[in-house]
């Protein structure tokens, strides 16, 4: 006799401020190197919480173990409130979407094919709006435009946009994002942090793993600081963004200035040229 798994269930709507994953004391190992160590972080429903960091300071691992795609040595990880162990893996693809640092595919897919994939998830709740989704998802990442070529024929760029259009279609409501704008002009940098914004106005809880710091300070609600490990400072960034903390965060004097005109936070190297 076969045994029917349970139909999954979508997520219930969120509240802003509800904690939809947070890691509690994690400690991650990678081989025998301890890459996390002890590191807590809350991600609430209507914020974006950058993790910035240098080379090797454990954001990816720490993205990873939010999505519960890497185990914890010690400590816990919760999404929506349970233990990430606890949910079978169509259940948390309806409450997490995973934007990793690169999308491969061999087969000769096109951009639409490509971004509908994320509506995969859904195929068992018998929804209708798959269309509607991929098309929202595709004309904020802006790539309407060539929705039947070949992923393949993309530029790095536009590959990464349509990954990120793929993850939007999926339309979860915790989005984790590794680096989403590593490999985007200055126009599409800006797009995505807002869109980032926007789906943590519409209720969403956003963690993207940055590097420019001056884009998590423009659009943040907040950052982690992680340094070898451990999270070395958490909290909005006008109040975490520092000269010292940073500069030696970074092995690299930071300046932290006003804009002129708008008051806003800009983070910058010091150069002596």
């Amino acid at each position: 006799m076969r045994l029917l798994r349970p139909r999954p269930t979508a997520p219930a709507p969120s509240e802003p401020g509800d904690i939809l994953a947070a890691a509690e004391s994690l400690h991650v190992r990678l081989g025998v190197r301890e890459v996390l160590t002890g590191v807590s972080v809350t991600v609430r429903a209507g914020e974006v919480l950058a993790l910035v960091g240098p080379n090797g300071a454990g954001k990816s691992t720490l993205l990873s173990a939010l999505a519960a795609d890497l185990p914890a040595a010690e400590g816990a990880v919760r999404i929506h409130g349970r233990p990430a162990s606890d949910w079978s893996a169509p259940e948390l693809a309806l409450r997490r979407a995973v934007l990793p640092q690169s999308a491969a595919l061999s087969f000769p897919f096109t951009v639409e094919e490509v971004v509908r994939m994320g509506r995969a998830p859904w195929a068992s709740l018998g929804m209708e709006d798959d269309d509607a989704a991929v098309a929202e998802a595709m004309a904020a990442t802006e790539v309407t435009d060539f929705a039947l070529r070949p992923f393949s024929a993309l530029s790095g760029g536009e590959r990464a946009r349509v990954a990120l259009a793929r993850v939007l279609a999926q339309r979860a409501p915790l989005l984790l994002l590794d680096e989403p704008t590593a490999a985007l002009d200055l126009k599409h940098q800006e797009l995505v942090l807002r869109v980032c914004r926007e789906r943590a106005r519409a209720g969403d809880a956003v963690v993207v793993v940055l590097h420019d710091l001056g884009l998590a300070a423009a659009y943040a609600h907040r950052v982690a600081v992680l340094r070898g490990g451990r999270v070395a400072a958490e909290g909005p960034p006008a109040e975490v963004f520092s000269e010292r903390l940073l500069s030696e965060v970074y092995d690299q004097p930071v300046e932290v200035l006003s804009h002129p005109r708008t008051g806003g936070l800009l983070v910058t190297p010091l150069r002596n040229l």
